[in-house]
């Protein structure tokens, strides 16, 4: 596994861009978090509350970011471009569709939704006022992840950076101004920070889509684009589906996770610890997720440039390069949550000594794991969505959070009520089984497939040459965007029906 000076250099060129915007990102929610923690710990804890739901929209849109990127990043091995516009207009569609309904919910029945997500009542009607107006800022961020996603896979990840760095200054300077009511604007608490966010998200919409019509690089193609086809639709559907399918799941599971600590004793101190140690989490795992988006980038584009014979060693040193990632930041994260962060970091955010005891546990448990962590997310979102396994990766992301820890976090915190410690034993129980099954698919290279072939099943046969030499009959395999383009002996066969390989 040893790749030489030119493979980690690229690695780093990629990444880093892909690191920064993360960062951004996460430091958006960190910002959040402190100037919201200056309200309390019940405004604090309601935010997090109404954040699920968003949390969910957020990891589908993610879903359909990594489903695209598998065809993508293959497709720009190829140099086709006109099938990355048609993937992009199917990826605009379904995150319009997804994130418009999510949104209408948290509009019209925010209360109810809320109510079902604690039973707190102190938080309730705080997490329904936020939610009311930060959903409709999910329709114009599922938009432009959609882009900046088919830009990163297209080894263009500085747009995203750009892009999400202005998008978290904005977010921040407007918190400041609406949620304390500084520059004349009233002092608007929870929704100003609500606000604040929806006011971000249109200027990250707006643009991307001054870049999207100026661009040079990769034209759109309004066409394709709006129409993308029956042909590619079957494809994007295989390959996306078990992907959002997937990102559904898991959102879904982790955010029963909030549930069960909704629903136990001292919900409010534990859901305020929760919110900041998981946005510390957030800000120690954004190396990790960089390293797994650039490992899809780089395992299509080997495979769909045809060099499918060092697809595997590629995956195996980006695996073991995330695992050394999560320990040199594990190790530091532990010791931080015993020795730094209860002087000069849980002061900032208001917290209790029993809330910031319940931070101080989180933080060791997720330290603790990171190794395991990053070999399963770079190995799951990196190594097999990136080699086309997508429903090996959904079976091996999901198996084990629905069958082993979400059981066991909710038999442990409401049955036994053994408290939140235990909660997060098995929550972490996770990350053993996911190890096992992952490490076991990487090494059956059963995962790298190319995922850019359509096969020929009807159509008309060609007049110049036998079967076996044009293309080998039923066995010929052509680009989606390729349906009317010559074949390789030279005739036309428009109208001809292609299907999945």
């Amino acid at each position: 596994m040893n790749r030489g000076a030119a493979f980690y250099r690229n690695v780093v060129r990629l990444a880093l861009p892909i690191l920064l915007q993360n960062l951004c990102t996460t430091l958006l929610g960190l910002i959040d978090t402190f100037m919201v923690g200056a309200l309390g710990e019940a405004p604090l804890a309601a935010v997090l509350v109404a954040n699920i739901p968003v949390f969910v929209i957020q990891l589908v849109i993610f879903g359909l970011q990594s489903g695209s990127s598998v065809l993508i990043s293959q497709f720009w091995g190829k140099g086709d471009t006109e099938s990355i516009n048609r993937v992009i207009g199917l990826g605009c569609y379904v995150a319009g569709a997804i994130s418009l309904a999510f949104a209408s919910v948290m509009f019209f029945l925010p209360e109810q939704l809320m109510g079902l997500l604690t039973d707190n009542q102190e938080l309730v009607p705080l997490a329904a006022q936020y939610a009311r107006i930060v959903g409709f800022s999910y329709i114009f961020n599922s938009l432009t992840g959609v882009y900046v996603g088919a830009h990163r896979s297209m080894e263009n990840p500085k747009l995203g950076m750009i892009i999400f760095g202005v998008s978290m200054l904005t977010n921040a300077f407007l918190n400041w101004v609406f949620i304390f009511g500084n520059l004349g604007a009233p002092a608007l608490g929870v929704v100003g920070a609500a606000v604040a966010t929806l006011s971000a998200r249109v200027l990250e919409f707006v643009i991307m889509l001054s870049y999207a019509l100026t661009n040079r690089r990769f034209r759109l193609k309004p066409a394709v684009l709006f129409r993308p086809g029956r042909a590619l639709l079957a494809k994007f559907l295989h390959y996306s589906g078990p992907v959002v399918l997937n990102e559904t799941l898991w959102g879904l599971g982790t955010s029963l996770y909030k549930v069960i600590m909704g629903h136990m004793e001292g919900s409010t101190e534990i859901l305020a610890a929760r919110a900041l140690a998981g946005n510390i989490e957030d800000l120690c795992t954004v190396a990790i997720f960089a390293i797994g988006n650039t490992t899809a980038i780089i395992v299509g584009r080997e495979i769909g440039a045809g060099r499918r014979e060092h697809v595997y060693e590629v995956g195996a040193t980006l695996d073991t390069l995330a695992f050394l990632c999560g320990l040199i930041i594990g190790i530091p994260l532990i010791l931080g949550a015993w020795f730094v962060f209860p002087w000069l970091v849980y002061p900032f955010f208001h917290l209790s000594e029993t809330a910031g005891s319940i931070t101080t546990m989180m933080l060791t448990f997720i330290g603790v794991f990171l190794a395991l962590r990053a070999f399963d997310s770079v190995n799951t979102v990196g190594v097999l969505r990136g080699g086309g396994d997508v429903r090996a990766a959904t079976i091996i992301d999901t198996t084990p959070l629905w069958f082993v820890s979400l059981p066991l976090a909710a038999l442990f915190g409401l049955v036994f009520q053994w408290g939140i410690f235990w909660v997060y034993v098995g929550i972490m129980a996770e990350q053993f089984v996911k190890f096992g099954i992952g490490l076991y698919r990487l090494r059956s290279r059963e995962w790298i497939n190319d995922v850019t072939q359509f096969s020929r099943t009807e159509g008309p046969r060609c007049k110049k040459y036998p079967a076996s030499a044009c293309g080998r009959g039923a066995g010929v395999f052509f680009s989606v965007s390729r349906l009317t383009a010559p074949a390789p002996c030279g005739c036309r066969r428009a109208g001809t029906i292609y299907r999945n390989r």
